[in-house]
């Protein structure tokens, strides 16, 4: 038997972070198609997880392994090929321990579904706000290591995001292997998808832990839908488990595919490979969760509601949908409340929404992406929602952009340094910054509260607390609104949120009465000149 000396722990890595390398006895002519590697790990209360290994290049294989259970854990190895004494009975310890430190993933552990699966929470029960940002293209040579990749965390971190959306190198807007898709170590997969390639993943591997360190969550994209048409079920049943292998021991969010359901931009039997789609990654959706043996949280990006998008919704943990680009704040509304309503209840985000500043006619104003923000969020019940930045997404380079999609379009050409500060980001950081203040975790969407001004559109951009201590209400279509303050808990103290820059105003000198309804008028133009505002209703003690 033989082991290789790898056996990174370092804290400057992560902490209670631990890769454990094993080296095969037997040379195998294509190792990565030939055998697998599990290696199962019994926590010192008994609790066993079997998690895979991946394959490192040459004779390499390695696992890796966190936990929030203080203590020794134990381990052995299981080989397909179970005459490699390199890889196969293999038994160890790996002592972890407490963490001290403040970072909150690391504190508090990776997001999960609440209990009132409406919203997220950290592992130990701590609230989670979902601020996703979207770098579609994050892991290619347009955005550099260290450098760039560095200050594109550290402005979401210190803006108060909590997740970046990045595709684990099977992209969008390209067909395979098109050499926008490339990182500096190439590709992921060998031509004609015959093996992965780690360099790509080693290299990968930095920018992914990077996010964690600065607090940030990955929510990894396996690859764009229309790739399952190209590869198969087993072979992309195969990427997804590479993936599992690379990155389930970090706090990461496992999103199946993107616009899953969607063909090839060109492809002629689109209606067929539709639902071809469906079923095959619905399989391939039912492969990541058995295989996952940290649990992380499992959705997919859809053309519209990932619910719609797989034969079995029970498989999915929340609901990510795409509420258009071009569309009117009342369809961002309306597709959120559907989501709310519909069954098996899961929490509910729009994981694509109105990019700022994309080229489209009209073009994609900040005024847009704030609206389409807050209209989701409270018809959703504010679990959270992902920005994008056109130029970002893409990743746009000053001396040269993305280029035409498949289809002939061309998103713009604004570089990804001057994408990360478009005003909406900063918008929707003042957005989680008020959220905070608020016990946004147990806000519900209220039909009551909003009454029939609303209802008649299908959307009800209104939340409440059960206990009627705290609600809000969205007005981006009116200048006045009447709300029924008779079911909240008490006087009501109420307040206008400027979207914009974040200041409270009063909207009364005197808290007002809880009878009945009671008509509430905008303060006229918020700071960007615009006429949507937040309305903040306080009762009891809280008022």
């Amino acid at each position: 038997m033989t082991r290789s000396d790898q056996h990174i722990s370092d804290a400057s890595i992560l902490p209670n972070w631990h890769e454990l390398g094993f080296r095969s006895a037997i040379a195998y002519e294509d190792p990565f198609n030939t055998v697998t590697l599990d290696v199962v790990f019994t926590e010192p209360g008994g609790k066993i997880r079997r998690i895979p290994a991946y394959w490192a290049g040459d004779d390499q294989w390695r696992v890796r392994y966190s936990s929030r259970i203080a203590g020794l854990h134990s381990y052995r190895t299981e080989c397909s090929d179970r005459a490699n004494a390199g890889l196969h009975g293999i038994n160890g310890t790996v002592c972890i321990a407490s963490y001290q430190g403040d970072q909150p993933l690391l504190k508090h552990g990776a997001p999960i579904v609440a209990a009132d699966h409406r919203h997220f929470t950290h592992e130990d029960g701590t609230p989670f706000f979902w601020l996703g940002d979207t770098w579609w293209m994050g892991l290619t040579d347009r955005l550099r290591w260290p450098d760039e990749f560095s200050l594109a965390a550290s402005n979401r971190a210190e803006k108060g995001f909590t997740v970046i959306q990045l595709v684990a190198g099977l992209y969008p807007d390209m067909g395979a292997f098109d050499q926008r898709g490339q990182s500096t170590a190439g590709f992921p997969w060998t031509a004609g998808f015959g093996s992965i390639r780690p360099a790509f993943f080693d290299e990968a591997d930095q920018k992914i832990l990077h996010l964690v360190r600065q607090g940030l969550v990955p929510c990894i994209v396996g690859a764009w839908g229309y790739y399952l048409t190209w590869m198969g079920v087993d072979r992309m049943k195969a990427h997804w488990r590479y993936l599992v292998a690379r990155w389930g021991a970090l706090p990461v969010v496992w999103c199946a595919a993107g616009e899953q359901t969607m063909p090839w931009y060109l492809s002629e039997n689109k209606p067929a490979e539709t639902a071809q789609l469906r079923q095959g990654w619905t399989e391939v959706i039912r492969y990541i969760r058995e295989i996952d043996g940290f649990h992380r949280l499992l959705t997919t990006h859809p053309v519209l509601s990932a619910r719609d998008s797989v034969i079995e919704p029970g498989l999915l943990d929340f609901e990510m949908q795409q509420t258009g680009h071009g569309q009117q704040t009342g369809r961002h509304a309306s597709q959120a409340h559907a989501g709310w309503k519909a069954s098996p209840v899961m929490p509910v985000i729009s994981g694509e929404s109105r990019y700022e500043a994309l080229e489209i006619d009209p073009a994609v104003t900040t005024r847009d992406v704030r609206q389409a923000f807050w209209a989701h969020l409270l018809n959703s019940g504010c679990a959270g929602h992902t920005y994008g930045a056109n130029g970002l997404w893409q990743v746009n380079r000053k001396e040269y952009g993305f280029g035409k999609s498949p289809l002939g379009h061309d998103w713009g050409g604004t570089p990804w340094e001057a994408a990360l500060d478009l005003p909406g980001s900063g918008q929707l950081a003042v957005a989680k910054r008020f959220l905070e203040g608020l016990p946004w975790h147990r806000f519900e969407v209220s039909g009551r509260l909003a009454g029939k001004w609303y209802q008649r559109s299908g959307t009800v951009p209104a939340v409440m607390t059960a206990d009627g201590l705290s609600a809000l209400c969205y007005i981006w279509d009116r200048t006045s609104v009447s709300v029924n303050t008779g079911i909240l808990a008490g006087p009501v103290r109420a307040g206008w949120l400027d979207p914009v820059n974040g200041a409270v105003l009063a909207a009364s000198a005197a808290k007002t009465a809880n009878r009945h309804r009671h008509t509430f008028t905008i303060p006229g133009k918020n700071a960007g000149g615009d006429d949507d505002w937040i309305l903040l209703l306080k009762a009891g003690e809280t008022a």
